[in-house]
């Protein structure tokens, strides 16, 4: 029998992704929500056999709501958090809320219910500018803004959890996953929806930093070997990386290339970050990865970035996709 998931954070990027795969094979998927006057479920709407999942809408800072409807599940997935690192400058306050508060009422509920796995998503952010690459787990923790600070306090929380409660909980570290859904605050999904909605003009903050961009599949991938795992995770930290980088110049002459246009590239000062809080490198070690959980990214190095980008652009071209994003890309 496929064992029962609860998942916060379903209706977003990667919470989508993941649904979709969980839809696909077979598990009894609940899949939180957030609560507004549309009763909207965000990016679920493009997933296939979407009716197959029982969707609540709720508030993931709601502790009581959350105790109640994980209830009778195997695994609680929890991805719901506030993402956006400039917004967090603006509104450090409700990081706080939901990131921290939120994260806590996920492990109040996975103690209380007694859920026998626990998968805990935290960011790369947390390592902050690299002291040395690629960044292993072991890596010191130097967050440089609220967002990152926020997420370092929700992974405090999550291994103070599974050493004081034994919540079998795991932490998983994704290297800036990019794709199909992803935010119009990212820095991918700005560049194209910008190229395409104007082919002329590109604004853009700082363009020599460099990521370790892992497509949103490889990333569901290693969500789903964890729920598959029979090993015992607990209390583990595992980086989803692919070990290589891209730098934002780089992206942009991608794109360019893919679409086949030649804008002019506007450096916008609003967009970049306050200077001591940019990190300019992250590039992860996922040897970890490749060893407990047997995972491979399948789009890896430059090639196999180039591909996921143009299967992401192929996406954005859709005009019923391209109409969800804005067209300020500030925030």
């Amino acid at each position: 029998m496929k064992k029962k998931i609860f998942i916060t954070g379903a209706s977003g990027f990667i919470g989508s992704h993941l649904t979709e795969r969980l839809i696909a094979e077979n598990y009894n998927v609940t899949a939180l929500v957030p609560y507004d006057i549309n009763s909207s479920i965000g990016w679920l709407k493009d997933v296939k056999n979407i009716k197959k999942v029982k969707i609540i809408h709720g508030d993931i800072r709601d502790e009581n709501f959350i105790v109640k409807h994980s209830k009778n599940c195997d695994i609680l997935i929890h991805l719901a958090a506030l993402i956006s690192i400039p917004y967090s400058y603006e509104s450090p306050k409700s990081y706080i809320q939901n990131n921290v508060e939120g994260t806590f009422n996920v492990l109040e509920a996975a103690k209380r219910n007694n859920i026998k796995k626990v998968i805990h998503t935290s960011t790369s952010e947390v390592y902050g500018s690299a002291i040395y690459t690629p960044i292993d787990e072991l890596h010191p923790i130097n967050p440089q803004s609220p967002y990152a600070a926020s997420k370092v306090a929700a992974d405090s929380l999550a291994f103070s959890y599974y050493k004081s409660f034994n919540i079998p909980v795991c932490i998983v570290r994704p290297f800036n996953t990019f794709g199909p859904r992803q935010s119009g605050r990212a820095v991918i999904t700005t560049i194209i929806a910008q190229l395409l909605k104007n082919k002329n003009k590109l604004f853009i903050g700082k363009t020599d930093t460099k990521r370790d961009f892992t497509f949103v599949s490889d990333t569901v991938d290693a969500y789903l070997k964890i729920i598959r795992s029979k090993k015992d995770l607990s209390g583990k930290t595992i980086n989803l990386g692919t070990g290589s980088t891209v730098s934002i110049q780089d992206i942009i002459k991608n794109v360019i290339q893919i679409l086949n246009i030649k804008p002019k590239i506007i450096k916008d000062k609003k967009r970049f970050r306050p200077k001591k809080s940019e990190v300019n490198l992250l590039l992860s070690n996922n040897a970890k990865a490749r060893k407990l959980l047997k995972w491979k990214p399948k789009f890896s190095g430059k090639k196999g970035f180039y591909r996921a980008l143009s299967i992401t652009i192929d996406w954005f071209k859709k005009d019923k996709n391209l109409n969800n994003y804005i067209d300020d890309y500030q925030i």
